[in-house]
C-alpha cells in the first residue's frame, strides 16, 4: 500500500483509470503544440460540472446541471486550441454513435460528450487546432490502466505561471492521480493546467512554478508589487488561460452530491494555483460516478475529502511532467 507525503493512500496506478469503466485516450500534435483527450464513461450513472474561471469556453455542461433531464454524459473532452477545438467533442460523439452509445430516444441514442478547452494557441502554431477527426482518434485510443502525462493531448500546448506576462511562463500540462479511501472508495482525478497563476505545493508551500525574472522564480508577494509598480502586465489578452479538472470515482453518489464533488475539486485548484478562479481563467470542473460501489452514509464526505486530494496531485503530476516545448522551459529539462 503506497501512501503519499500526507498520508493518503495511492491508487494502484495512481491515475483516474484506477476507477473502473473511465478509459482516456490522447491526440497529440507535438509539432503544432496542440491535442486533445477523450474521458470515455460510457457507464456513469451520474455526471456533473461547475464553471467557476471569467474566460471558459465549455459545450454541453447545462445539460448536466440538476435542474435538467439527463444529468449523466458517455464521454468528457479536453482540447486545445480555444474555441476552435470544441469540434473534437464532434468526433468522440461519432465514435460512440457508431457503437450505439448514447441518451435512448424514440428514434436512436445520441451521445453525451461535455467538454472544455484550453487556449494554447500562443505556443506553436497559433492556427493549429483538434478537429473532428482528432477526436475521434483520441476516443479510439482511449484505454483503461496507465494514462501519458504531461505534454501530451490536451495539454500538449499549455503553460502556466503567466502573471506577469508570457516571457517567463513554465510549461503546464497533463496530469492524473488517484486516491483510495474506506469501503473501497476510489477518486481519480485528471487535469489540464493551463494557469495564469502560479503553482504550489500545498503540503508545504513551496513555489513550484513561478514567473521567472532575474534567473530565478518570483513569488506572489513581489509579483503583485512588481505588478503596481507598473513593471509588468498581465497579458496581452486575459482571456486565455485555463485549468481544466474531470473527476471520477465508483460511489454510488446521488446527482446533487456529485454536484458537490464538482465544487470541491475547484478547492484543489485553489491549494494549487494561487491566484485561481480570475478573469484571466476559464477553470471547469466535471464529476462522474460509475455507481459500482453500493451507497452508504456519509460517503459524498469522505469522497469529497478524497477529490481535493487527488487534484491536488494531478495539477501538480501535469506541472512537473511537462516537457519543453514551443521555446517554454519546463521543470523536466528533457
Amino acid at each position: 500500500m503506497n501512501r503519499d507525503a500526507a498520508g493518503w493512500v495511492i491508487g494502484p496506478r495512481d491515475a483516474i483509470t484506477d476507477v473502473p469503466g473511465i478509459r482516456v485516450g490522447h491526440w497529440t500534435d507535438r509539432r503544432r503544440a496542440t491535442g486533445c483527450t477523450a474521458i470515455l464513461c460510457e457507464t456513469a450513472t451520474a455526471a456533473a460540472a461547475d464553471v467557476r474561471g471569467g474566460a471558459p469556453g465549455t459545450r454541453e455542461t447545462d445539460v448536466l446541471n440538476p435542474a435538467n433531464v439527463v444529468r449523466r454524459c458517455h464521454a468528457i473532452v479536453f482540447a486545445g486550441g480555444s474555441a476552435f477545438g470544441l469540434a473534437a467533442a464532434n468526433g468522440v460523439m461519432r465514435f460512440l454513435s457508431e457503437r450505439n452509445i448514447g441518451f435512448e430516444t424514440t428514434v436512436g441514442t445520441v451521445p453525451i460528450v461535455s467538454s472544455a478547452i484550453i487556449f494554447d494557441l500562443g505556443v506553436g502554431d497559433p492556427r493549429a487546432f483538434p478537429t473532428d477527426d482528432d477526436g475521434y482518434t483520441a476516443a479510439a485510443r482511449a484505454r483503461g490502466g496507465q494514462v501519458a502525462q504531461g505534454s501530451v493531448g490536451a495539454g500538449t500546448g499549455a503553460s502556466v505561471a503567466k502573471i506577469l506576462g508570457t516571457d517567463g511562463r513554465w510549461k503546464g500540462g497533463i496530469g492524473t492521480a488517484s486516491v483510495a479511501g474506506p469501503r473501497g472508495i476510489i477518486v481519480g482525478a485528471l487535469a489540464v493546467t493551463n494557469a495564469v497563476g502560479n503553482i504550489v505545493d500545498p503540503d508545504s508551500g513551496a513555489l513550484v512554478a513561478g514567473p521567472r525574472a532575474d534567473g530565478r522564480m518570483i513569488p506572489l508577494p513581489e509579483v503583485l508589487d512588481r505588478r503596481a509598480a507598473g513593471m509588468e502586465t498581465l497579458v496581452a489578452n486575459p482571456a486565455e488561460n485555463t485549468t481544466l479538472v474531470v473527476v471520477a470515482t465508483n460511489a454510488a453518489l446521488a446527482h446533487h452530491e456529485l454536484q458537490r464533488i464538482a465544487y470541491q475539486a475547484h478547492d484543489g485548484l485553489a491549494r494549487t494555483i494561487v491566484p485561481c478562479h480570475t478573469l484571466a481563467d476559464g477553470d471547469v470542473s466535471f464529476a462522474v460516478a460509475t455507481g459500482a460501489l453500493a451507497p452508504e452514509p456519509g460517503d459524498a464526505l469522505v469522497a469529497g475529502a478524497m477529490t481535493v486530494r487527488a487534484v491536488e496531485r494531478a495539477i501538480l503530476n501535469s506541472v512537473r511532467l511537462a516537457k519543453p516545448l514551443g521555446g517554454v522551459p519546463a521543470l523536466t529539462r528533457s
